[in-house]
């Protein structure tokens, strides 16, 4: 499968650049901070007394305060749903860049990693050369109480090393938790671990006011290495020559005679530029939680519940003054389980003028669904017939965060589209269906592809009536085009439904055949720019982007979109 340039750079290009100046900018700032500390003159005595582990020390906070700024930054859902429904100021390939902010937030994350590991390494080694090289000449200069004191001790009583020890536990739990078999297995586990980050930056503001740093304020009138006429040496230890300072480059005289001290050296400790970095972003991400909490305060009134075959739960809710578009998802919390967590669902109705309801399915897999449906359907199985639950219930207390936006919501700005589903991946698709359903002449789109791949057939019965009645309704050539397949079949099995005709004379066995599928979208579309939307398993997703990558199909460019939750 030959790899078409234009095609890559129309789906890699952008986050290829911006990954670029990600790295040039940490490259610049490491490089230009290492020499700062290596060869500036304020820094002479003490890069003398640590050498290069104060350069490398220097040089990683200065990527690390970068990184703790901008990893804020993908998370402000609300500002990111804002900037992708506003057409007129982001493009489309700029809405396409906000759907990889949060691997933009993984790569800072894995960043603030791999540097705090550097940073503390060259700090043991400054701890233990504050140990060996006590400077009997400028006291003010050392953090050991006298040489050789223990490294440890150091560490273990000055508040950057208690902070930085405290630090690093908590990177430790929130980067190890964050790793994919634990979000699948427990997400209970990454979701309270990755709210550590609060703690993380009030010790991090914590860490950098210890001053265990010092640089020389009084570079004029003491250069450093000058001829200091009063000074007695101390007798040499045994074994050892006298020590002579070295003279800088620049002075007249060789023995450093006319490059003589005014004055003794004079220290001070910076003052901490890590908030400098960090408060922007920081108080722009409270705001917008602050904003988000305001928001979703008042709960959600759940209107009916719908058992659906295959542990599937639809709940329609209303809710005052909500409003959201086709694609976009909610963050649900119920009390009764958890005052805090929370779990994102794709909206699968959403609420119009004629219709103030929203609605979400979900399937109950992991502990916080199957204890959510037990809340919703006390006592009665989930194998239970597709029935509305008529008589009167207590439904749990719910709230809900959001709308948030997703790669979905570009279905309607191209004029073809192919979206591709995988089970219950189905979801956002189903809310773009609602909405063409209702009204598809104010959308951009001419033509949609609609592929849904299932193991077991029950499952198309999830949104068997939407589908029919859009390919009803919509009765134009080609302008809805439905394939089901049926990936793990038993024998011979359709839909035997009157009312589903539609749907059975669409549904093959087995699994769909990509290249011919592309071929054909490729030959009835020709030169024009199809959207490629996918919400599945990563094997489909992989095969997709591939696909997308590869040589024109009759001059067509596909744009691969890719669903995730931020």
């Amino acid at each position: 499968m030959a790899l078409s340039w234009k095609s890559w750079i129309a789906n890699e290009g952008g986050k290829h650049l911006i990954l670029v100046m990600w790295l040039g900018l940490n490259t610049w700032l490491f490089w230009r901070t290492f020499i700062l500390y290596y060869s500036g003159p304020q820094y002479y005595y003490l890069h003398k007394m640590l050498g290069l582990g104060l350069c490398v020390s220097r040089a990683s906070a200065s990527v690390l305060n970068l990184n703790c700024s901008l990893v804020l930054l993908p998370m402000c859902r609300s500002i990111l749903t804002c900037l992708r429904g506003s057409h007129k100021i982001v493009s489309r390939k700029g809405r396409r860049l906000l759907d990889k902010s949060k691997t933009f937030h993984v790569a800072c994350g894995v960043s603030i990693c791999v540097f705090s590991v550097v940073h503390v390494l060259a700090h043991l080694a400054n701890a233990v050369s504050f140990s060996a090289r006590y400077s009997e000449e400028f006291p003010s200069l050392n953090v050991a109480h006298h040489r050789g004191e223990d490294p440890r001790i150091i560490i273990l009583t000055t508040v950057p090393g208690i902070t930085g020890v405290l630090l690093v536990l908590i990177l430790f739990l929130m980067f190890t938790a964050s790793s994919y078999c634990i979000r699948v297995s427990s997400y209970e586990i990454f979701w309270y671990t990755h709210n550590l980050f609060i703690v993380f930056y009030i010790v991090l503001l914590v860490h950098v006011v210890g001053g265990a740093l010092k640089y020389q304020t009084n570079v004029d009138t003491h250069p450093p290495g000058c001829f200091r006429p009063n000074r007695t040496d101390p007798e040499p230890r045994a074994g050892t020559q006298p020590s002579r300072e070295p003279v800088p480059s620049g002075s007249e005289d060789g023995d450093g005679f006319n490059n003589v001290c005014r004055e003794e050296a004079r220290f001070q400790a910076h003052f901490p530029s890590t908030w400098l970095w960090v408060s922007g972003p920081l108080c722009l991400y409270c705001a917008e939680r602050l904003y988000r909490y305001v928001r979703g305060s008042t709960p959600v009134t759940i209107v009916s519940v719908i058992s659906h075959p295959c542990d599937v739960i639809e709940v329609r809710m209303l809710k005052k003054h909500f409003t959201a578009r086709p694609g976009q998802y909610v963050v649900l919390n119920c009390p009764s389980i958890s005052s805090f967590e929370g779990h994102p669902f794709t909206l699968t109705a959403c609420p119009t003028e004629s219709k103030g309801t929203f609605g979400i399915h979900l399937r109950v897999v992991g502990d916080w669904t199957e204890r959510f449906s037990e809340l919703l359907l006390p006592g009665s199985g989930i194998e239970s017939e597709i029935l509305p639950i008529v008589q009167q219930r207590r439904y749990p207390k719910l709230y809900i965060d959001g709308p948030f936006g997703s790669p979905s919501e570009e279905v309607f700005n191209y004029e073809v589209s192919l979206c591709v589903a995988g089970g219950i991946g189905v979801t956002p698709f189903a809310a773009v269906l609602n909405a063409l359903l209702d009204e598809w002449q104010k959308y951009k789109l001419r033509r949609i592809y609609f592929i849904w791949i299932c193991r077991e057939l029950q499952s198309f019965y999830w949104f068997a009536d939407l589908l029919c009645a859009v390919y009803h309704k919509e009765n134009r050539p080609d302008y809805f085009n439905i394939r089901l397949y049926l990936s793990k079949a038993e024998g011979l099995q359709t839909i035997s439904e009157e009312r589903y005709r539609a749907l059975s004379s669409r549904l093959l066995i087995g699994r769909p055949r990509w290249k011919p599928l592309f071929e054909e979208i490729g030959k009835a579309n020709k030169h024009k720019r199809v959207g490629v939307f996918c919400c599945g398993p990563k094997g489909i997703s992989k095969t997709l982007h591939k696909l997308c990558n590869s040589n024109h199909f009759f001059g067509t460019t596909f744009e691969y979109n890719k669903e995730s939750f931020s």
